[in-house]
């Protein structure tokens, strides 16, 4: 039962509530300075003093000139070093050498005057014992005795006990054992659930068995249903890829008879302007299905590994690339900033495809110039890839990145685009924890911003 959450923080909760009020109903009776009854060993001393005293008075007559100076004589012949003797007559006055504790005694005998239960309390280094019974003249007097304390508490504990907040912070002191030990019980699946959230955010879908042994019972249950989730996914995600596979196959099979039909159109009946476009429908067609089988695969079945790259090395090739392919089909290609050194964690081969994606559709609805430019700041860095082509409608920036979108533009249209380029490019991006979007660029047609978080590789 105990290892369910709710019992725990609940038998945790209870368990401090009941020590605080332990020790609030506890601690103030172990304080030393409160009035305590004496034991039989103590009261026993004190009457065989008391009666020493009683056996010296019979010798002072009563009502003798200055009698009570005579009752002083006799305790001082009793009384031994550090102590003070008091009687306490019947009507209330006290005979005694040493009248500055008077006040401790008037204090003492207002909690202590049953001589049947003597008892004793401490004052600072002393201690006042008493009452013990005293016959004189056929009349009951009170003895007190004041002597050194022989059981002085530390003056920190005095500190203590007199402070009822600091006693409370010293009570939750002690009971903190127990609440870090419950945090730490709460925290640790936590930790180990966020953990495993994390890697299947990076497209790791391997299972976690520990999860469904740390922790209490809701974790365990918790850990289960997400091991569970994980199957689902892994099985949904293969079912997902044959689904791909087999509409490849199934596609494609028909598209090659029609394709090899219309050459064999083309051979008997020549060359009409029916076979051209049936020609280049084909091609689109099968220009899109490799488009959709290569987004389904980035989705699906990705099986790069991320890893840390210079920024600088990792897009080398590809602008090298671009700047060949620009002189060759006489465009003006230009790199405003360099790429920097900084780390990046990424899928490389996708992340390159993406950018160089990204460059090609620019040579592609461009005029005559490009611009590549890199900036690092903030742990980001920003890639912005410009043209001067037509660009595409404001109000259909936000759009561009969906599957099989076209533009009312003749931007995609006249290319024969599948309008999943730019969804390939936004999920490799994506993937990355980079964000894209599309913005109206300086030089007249379209801005690609990619936005990519900088890592500080160990």
């Amino acid at each position: 039962m105990f290892d369910r959450l709710t019992i725990r923080i609940f038998t945790i909760f209870l368990l401090t509530i009941v020590f605080f009020l332990m020790l609030i109903m506890v601690l103030p009776r172990l304080d030393s300075r409160n009035l305590t009854y004496l034991a039989n060993k103590d009261k026993e001393a004190g009457n065989i003093l008391a009666h020493q005293v009683e056996n010296d008075l019979v010798n002072v007559p009563k009502d003798s000139f200055r009698w009570w100076m005579r009752f002083i004589v006799v305790m001082d012949n009793h009384q031994k070093s550090g102590q003070s003797l008091f009687i306490v007559t019947p009507n209330e006055q006290i005979i005694t050498a040493e009248t500055k504790n008077i006040d401790l005694v008037k204090n003492f005998r207002e909690k202590s005057s049953n001589i049947d239960d003597p008892a004793k309390k401490i004052y600072d280094s002393q201690e006042i014992i008493g009452p013990f019974l005293v016959h004189y003249a056929n009349t009951e007097y009170q003895l007190y005795i004041l002597q050194q304390a022989t059981d002085i508490q530390s003056q920190f504990v005095n500190f203590i006990f007199d402070h009822p907040f600091l006693l409370l912070a010293l009570t939750m002191l002690a009971s903190s054992p127990f609440l870090l030990w419950l945090s730490w019980s709460i925290a640790k699946p936590a930790r180990g659930l966020k953990k495993a959230a994390e890697q299947v955010a990076k497209g790791n879908l391997q299972e976690w068995p520990e999860l469904e042994k740390i922790g209490s019972s809701e974790y365990k249950a918790t850990g289960a249903s997400f091991n569970h989730m994980l199957r689902e996914l892994k099985r949904m995600q293969e079912v997902q890829h044959r689904l791909f596979s087999d509409i490849s196959h199934e596609l494609r099979t028909p598209l090659t008879r029609l394709q090899l039909a219309t050459a064999l159109l083309r051979r008997k009946q020549g060359e009409s302007s029916e076979v051209v476009r049936i020609d280049i429908e084909a091609l689109k067609l099968d220009s899109m299905i490799g488009d959709l089988l290569s987004l389904a695969r980035q989705q699906y079945d990705n099986n790069e590994i991320r890893e840390f790259n210079k920024i600088n090395l990792l897009f080398k090739q590809v602008l090298d690339n671009a700047a060949f392919e620009a002189e060759q089909i006489g465009k003006k290609f230009t790199v405003a900033n360099l790429p920097t050194n900084h780390t990046i964690l990424c899928y490389p081969v996708a992340l390159c495809s993406a950018l160089e994606n990204v460059i090609r559709n620019a040579f592609r609805y461009s005029n005559k110039q490009i611009v590549v430019n890199f900036v690092a700041q903030q742990k980001k860095i920003t890639i912005t890839i410009d043209d001067d082509g037509s660009g595409v409608a404001e109000s259909e920036l936000e759009q561009i990145f969906r599957p099989f979108y076209r533009t009312s533009e003749a931007r995609d249209r006249q290319s024969g685009g599948t309008g999943l380029g730019l969804a390939i490019v936004a999920n490799a991006i994506i993937r990355d924890h980079g964000t894209v979007k599309a913005e109206k660029s300086h030089l007249g047609g379209l801005r690609i911003v990619i936005v990519l978080p900088i890592h500080k590789h160990q």
